[in-house]
């Protein structure tokens, strides 16, 4: 693990770790909107899942290789966030995923709409789902302990480095989505958790705890 950085760059190679029974890889699509596409893999199955298929389906195939893929989970409903959704379930016959609020608003129908609690099979290892109110009405965040007893949050873009997701200057919304990341992310999460956002690089649990006054007091 210790030579991932998770600075990657549209066009550019993707970044891999493996941690216990979990090789996550990171890749970059767009060079506008700059999306995160992470590929999950368990090494004692050889299961895929791969969570946002923002765009760019030739390098997302490319990168899910002959492995095949279980599933695609979809963060959230923006369009940045699945462009190649229909391509990639399309060519490897996975299913899809999303949060329930923010399925409908999907280019395919997800095979399955995740609530909090939830969980996404991927092998031996397990991704729990949390519902973040507050970006989109159905926003999912995935958090995954692997065996080696570290634990990885996939946030879409309702967590990243100096704070919460764009919520429009919209109060009620900010007040519910930071609610939601500190009860449901910081609240039961380790500071050692590795949080790995729908753009740009990544941060920690821990790195970030300390100003959470400091985003509710600037609101946002």
């Amino acid at each position: 693990m210790s030579d991932y950085t998770g600075e990657v760059s549209p066009g550019g190679e993707p970044d891999r770790r493996t941690a216990g029974a979990l090789e996550i890889t990171k890749l970059a699509v767009d060079p506008q909107m700059h999306n995160n596409c992470y590929l999950l893999r368990c090494t004692d199955t050889g299961d895929q899942v791969l969570i946002d298929a923002a765009d760019e389906p030739d390098r997302l195939l490319e990168l899910i290789g002959d492995g095949g893929l279980t599933t695609v989970v979809t963060t959230h409903q923006h369009w940045d966030h699945h462009r190649a959704l229909a391509d990639v379930l399309r060519a490897t016959g996975a299913r899809s995923a999303a949060g329930r609020e923010d399925g409908p608003h999907l280019p395919v129908a997800p095979d399955v709409l995740l609530d909090q609690g939830d969980s996404v099979p991927l092998g031996a290892l397990t991704l729990d789902v949390v519902h973040l109110r507050g970006h989109t009405p159905g926003s999912v965040a995935l958090v995954l302990r692997s065996s080696d007893g570290s634990t990885h949050v996939f946030t879409g873009d309702s967590l990243f480095p100096g704070g919460v997701g764009n919520t429009d200057k919209d109060p009620q919304r900010f007040t519910q989505l930071i609610g939601d990341v500190e009860e449901r992310l910081f609240g039961v999460l380790p500071d050692e958790a590795w949080v790995y956002p729908g753009h740009g690089g990544d941060t920690t649990i821990g790195a970030e705890r300390p100003h959470l006054a400091e985003w509710r007091q600037r609101g946002w």
